[in-house]
């Protein structure tokens, strides 16, 4: 038997006690018991409901019925390995294929994000013979060691850079080294990328790829301008690297215009190996690597078997086609763009209204609100969306910040999120702001009066 459900502060003592201290939560001062979601909402133990702008796993909305009976269904009759045939693993590689250009069809199943990333990186090695890696600076692409190796925003923090892997700037035309301004911001980026392979060569280096979240998140919900990864691929190609799009975190409709967010760049542009997890399974763990033939048989090639006990086992493939089921049924894609839109809208009006908000940016519902001190340096205001983020709390509003400055409001909700709840989040943004401002004038007005 289950115990009785706990107290919060009897919750948050054992898992202080049991759980790594590592395993951070959301809003640590005063952290939020969560007992059940259901769509864009998630409750406490007091059944007090919170708009979920976060979570970005439960894609098409918490606890979805379809996934729900999908998976329980599935799980009534069968869950094994994918060394038998069965035909969930089959039908949910080929409703993926129709989604992606048709030179990625083959496809690998795994657990999580962090696996894809680490299979991508074994596939571009197997299939290049070089080791070298190339990435955007401040980027995340998984918790394996593998991936800690290739992911700046924590290896700067822990043993530092290994000589394989090569940094290359965020594309960034908002505060990165070429701006709004620039007369070729497109082909300025992409010659960093050109610059660290020439670089690299000289010192006897050879690349095996170039890894980027096709919208950089960790990096501040980065929106790369069109026709970067074009003129980085014929870069990376050049040298005999190949060129991976990590979609873990944007894919499945979220930018709304595409299925897939690196189709942004343009119909002239395909990667060659793409990584999905996260919203694949809206919560359940999924995961996958698409790749073409020619890579696919490289790897092969070695007489190595991949297995991956759990990748692609039938509950997890019913899932996964559930998810693409429910995306279809219900619109998901071009609510996304709608939503999207009119969210962008509202908090572009409140970017005019306060001038702490010097950039918003994005695609479909996958937007950055940029927080500044000054518009003059840009100077991200940490602590100050820190304190936003904590007082959207308060407001039964579930908000988090990322970028190197900490300062970037990060939307990424269920796709489910409604203009109605747009509409409430900016409202109260706009009312949180204004008493922000209100405070910091009374301070200032305190600090003359006291000289």
């Amino acid at each position: 038997m289950r115990p009785a459900q706990r107290s919060r502060q009897e919750t948050l003592a054992l898992r202080r006690q049991l759980i790594g201290s590592s395993c951070k939560l959301f809003f640590s001062n005063d952290p939020v018991k969560i007992v059940k979601a259901k769509g864009q909402y998630m409750y406490d133990e007091n059944g007090r409901r919170y708009l979920d702008c976060i979570n970005n796993v439960a894609h098409v909305g918490h606890c979805h019925p379809d996934i729900v009976k999908a998976a329980h269904e599935q799980n009534q009759l069968l869950n094994t390995n994918s060394r038998y045939l069965h035909d969930n693993l089959v039908d949910y590689a080929e409703r993926l294929s129709k989604t992606l250009p048709e030179k990625l069809c083959v496809f690998y199943f795994l657990n999580s994000g962090s696996e894809a990333n680490d299979l991508a990186l074994r596939l571009a090695r197997q299939y290049t013979k070089h080791e070298d890696v190339i990435v955007l600076d401040h980027a995340y692409h998984g918790h394996l060691t593998s991936l800690i190796d290739i992911s700046p925003y924590k290896f700067r923090n822990l043993e530092g850079q290994k000589e394989w892997v090569h940094v290359a700037p965020v594309p960034d035309t908002y505060r990165g080294l070429y701006r709004e301004d620039h007369e070729d911001s497109v082909t300025a980026y992409a010659n960093e990328v050109k610059n660290i392979i020439e670089e690299a060569h000289k010192r006897g280096r050879k690349i095996a790829a170039f890894i980027v979240e096709s919208l950089p998140s960790v990096g501040g919900q980065i929106i790369p301008p069109a026709g970067y990864f074009q003129k980085v691929a014929e870069h990376v190609h050049e040298a005999g690297g190949i060129f991976i799009a990590d979609e873990i975190q944007v894919g499945f409709g979220r930018v709304g215009k595409h299925f897939w967010a690196f189709q942004l760049q343009g119909e002239d542009f395909i990667p060659d190996i793409v990584t999905m997890g996260k919203p694949i399974g809206n919560g359940h763990p999924i995961a996958c690597v698409a790749t073409t033939k020619e890579i696919a048989e490289a790897f092969a090639a070695t007489g190595v078997e991949y297995f991956n006990t759990f990748g692609g086992n039938p509950v997890s493939c019913a899932i996964g086609l559930a998810v693409l089921d429910v995306i279809e049924k219900e619109h998901l894609q071009a609510h996304a763009t709608e939503v999207g839109n009119f969210l962008m809208k509202l908090l572009n009006k409140q970017k005019i209204k306060h001038p702490i908000i010097g950039d918003v940016r994005g695609s479909g519902l996958f937007i950055g609100v940029d927080l500044i001190k000054d518009q003059a340096e840009r100077t991200p205001a940490t602590a100050e969306a820190e304190h936003l983020v904590a007082r959207l709390k308060e407001e039964y509003i579930l908000l988090s910040t990322d970028g190197p400055g900490r300062n970037v409001l990060k939307f990424k909700p269920p796709m489910c999120f409604n203009m109605e709840d747009a509409k409430f989040v900016v409202d109260t943004i706009d009312k949180l702001l204004t008493a922000m401002e209100k405070e910091c004038l009374n301070q200032e007005k305190t600090s003359i009066c006291s000289t």
